[in-house]
């Protein structure tokens, strides 16, 4: 029986960039999840694997695509034309688009940015010239504006959902030179789109920005702007002006850019969602450590609990199920992959762009670890975690933090909760089904910090040193690491709110004194083995302007705002598990002490609030603190018969647990949780 083609590739080899690969991803998961598995293949897997038989379609993004004819001229040039003869898609955006053609002219006369040649695929055959607007330069956002874009509804089979124009994301693409009359010639092209404003390069009649070419039994379309990147994942450039209108641009026109996008994939025969999804297919777990010995350690700790069926080798962890991947099976038509895809495909999932259904089982679908003994992940690997900033910094941030020495060492990119040490962490660049207290559902898209520590606390301590304290260290923690983050940020506004929140300044009311929600932090408890162990789960909106806002977002209220450098999720990672590692010490040591107390109180904020306690009757009180034997929150009851009017204590005061009740800190109302 054929194979299923559930593959989406995404090229991150020589040539392409990180940016573009991280918007491509991006995109393509919202509009094919979980239709397909959208993942990245290197230059080597390209050359070295069977990818063809199970690839629905492969994506080459923006770069430099030179870069692109240096490793893959010859043999993988011939692969990739076969593939879309075959019955095969191809999509290059932007450098991607350029290489598919049979010619590409690039910045003629130029001496530094000149690029001139014959290109080997020729899915389009003539020639793509640019840049189609000046201003281009490398690892620049410049040269970047919001192209005013001509749709050709005729060339659809289905037009009534596409706008007449739009406007997208465009830095440095071409122009298909007579694309409308190799259109009439040869029946094997069409054009789908058109620049509508003045180019800086000749281009016959018309102004084809996007183009659909037939190839044997397949197709592919390239285009010269970038359809793909969301302003969602665009942050400021001080150094680019008018780049924050580009932005504003781009969101105006944000449904009709993806209704354009979603009929382009279809027209390239593949399955879009119904709704722009933010629930993507579930990518390889990565296991690394700061000394590479210790990945080989934890897989031997394992070695109880590995099962080996057909030389390969599978951990049963509680419902889930992990596949230790080798990298001779990687691409085996038979692999675990295949099964993994279908799994995730017949769970059927649908969910609105920000809202992830809650309710899929992911127990139910194999997760891939891949081991990493002898290095570190390449970046290309891990698009968007490097690890190799994530250790130097936790290297840096370990000699400032006398008490910080392991924890964090150990990176996983699940939960065998009994084989792990305490501080083993586990980071994500996205969450198919993040959870909040109770039925919350957190939503994480790229640009969240998103994070899981193990904690294994001695079950003695619990009477001393209760498990609910150890959220309010994360708490603590993760605003102390914004605030040492590096130099000039000590003043960054951030608080604490009670019982498991992180509030910072509004950056929309900069006027004004306003917070709102940047982080969530969530503890999960098992026994096992005479400790409690702890997951530690942290969501922090760090590049991401949504759903509320981000830590970069804050930046600009600073005064020393100009020096300061957008955040890294790597290095604000290793700068908060050093803090927490020293504050979870300092706790074992001398439990919630008045030291802990008091800098927790520095930084929340609840000082001398008056509240409603809504589960004692609507009486007011004003919030005193917590208390330092199990944390509940102190509520002094208040009444309005003080002198003049002033507020003035009962005598009585409430303890509240946090399980128990929630907070909502704008309306001052403390509730009974549902």
């Amino acid at each position: 029986m054929a194979s299923q083609k559930l593959n989406v590739l995404v090229y991150t080899g020589t040539g392409s960039t990180l940016e573009s690969v991280r918007h491509c991803i991006y995109s393509l998961r919202r509009l094919l999840g979980p239709n397909y598995a959208v993942n990245p293949i290197t230059e080597s897997a390209l050359l070295k694997e069977p990818w063809a038989p199970t690839c629905a379609l492969l994506v080459f993004p923006g770069g430099a695509d030179l870069g692109y004819c240096r490793v893959l001229n010859g043999a993988g040039n011939r692969t990739i034309a076969q593939f879309v003869r075959r019955g095969g898609a191809y999509l290059g955006f932007c450098a991607g688009g350029y290489y598919g053609c049979r010619r590409c002219e690039f910045e003629v006369g130029d001496p530094v940015l000149e690029v001139v040649g014959g290109r080997e695929l020729g899915f389009f055959p003539g020639t793509c010239r640019g840049g189609a607007f000046k201003g281009f330069e490398y690892h620049s956002e410049r040269g970047a504006r919001a192209a005013s874009i001509s749709v050709a509804k005729d060339a659809f089979s289905d037009p009534t959902s596409l706008p007449s124009e739009f406007r997208c994301y465009y830095n440095g693409g071409g122009v298909f030179v007579d694309a409308d009359k190799l259109a009439t010639d040869s029946g094997t092209v069409q054009v789908l789109a058109e620049y509508t404003e003045d180019l800086a390069v000749e281009s016959g009649v018309a102004k084809p920005a996007i183009v659909y070419c037939k190839f044997g039994e397949g197709a592919a379309l390239l285009t010269g702007p970038h359809p793909e990147f969301d302003a969602v994942n665009l942050s400021q450039q001080v150094d680019a002006p008018g780049y924050d209108q580009l932005i504003e641009a781009l969101k105006d026109d944000e449904d009709a850019r993806t209704s354009f996008l979603k009929a382009c994939l279809t027209k390239l025969g593949l399955e879009v969602s119904q709704g722009a999804s933010l629930v993507p297919s579930l990518s390889k777990i990565h296991l690394s450590a700061l000394d590479h010995s210790e990945v080989g350690e934890i897989l031997c700790s394992f070695d109880d609990v590995i099962t080996r069926e057909g030389g390969e080798e599978y951990i049963k962890g509680g419902n889930d199920l992990f596949h230790l991947e080798k990298p001779d099976s990687r691409w085996s038509l038979a692999s675990l992959s295949e099964a993994l895809l279908s799994d995730f495909t017949k769970s059927k999932t649908k969910t609105g762009r920000t809202s992830p259904d809650p309710t899929t089982d992911y127990s139910h679908v194999p997760k891939r670890i891949v081991s990493h003994e002898d290095a570190w992940p390449e970046p290309k690997e891990t698009p968007y975690f490097n690890h190799s900033v994530f250790y130097s910094s936790l290297r840096q941030f370990q000699e400032w933090e006398a008490e910080a020495e392991t924890w964090g060492n150990i990176l996983m990119n699940h939960n065998l909760l009994s084989k792990l040490p305490t501080g083993s962490t586990l980071a994500a660049t996205t969450q198919v089904a993040g959870r909040g207290r109770g039925s919350n559902v957190w939503v994480a898209p790229p640009g969240s910090l998103i994070m899981s520590t193990v904690i294994n606390h001695p079950a003695h301590y619990a009477a001393t040193r209760p498990i609910v304290f150890i959220q309010y260290l994360a708490a603590l923690a993760i605003v102390e690491a914004v605030k040492s983050y590096d130099d000039g940020y000590a003043d960054f506004p951030i608080k604490i709110k009670w019982p498991n929140d992180v509030y910072v300044r509004d950056p929309s009311k900069p006027n004004q004194i306003s917070y709102v929600k940047i982080a969530g932090i969530l503890a999960n408890c098992a026994y096992s083995s005479g400790s409690y162990q702890v997951v530690l789960g942290i969501g922090i909106n760090t590049n991401n302007a949504r759903p509320t806002t981000s830590l970069d977002a804050v930046l600009p209220l600073l005064e020393s705002s100009k020096k300061l450098e957008t955040f890294r999720i790597e290095r604000l990672l290793a700068r908060i598990l050093t803090r927490l590692e020293a504050l979870y010490s300092e706790f074992c040591r001398n439990g919630f002490s008045r030291e802990l107390e008091g800098k927790y109180y520095q930084h929340w904020l609840h000082t001398n609030q008056i509240v409603t306690l809504e589960a004692e009757g609507g009486v007011k009180a004003r919030v005193v603190g917590i208390t330092r034997d199990w944390g509940m929150l102190m509520a002094e009851e208040v009444t309005d018969n003080g002198i003049n009017g002033a507020l003035r204590s009962t005598g009585k005061v409430w303890a509240l647990q946090s399980d128990e009740n929630s907070f909502d800190f704008w309306k001052g109302l403390v509730k009974r949780k549902i």
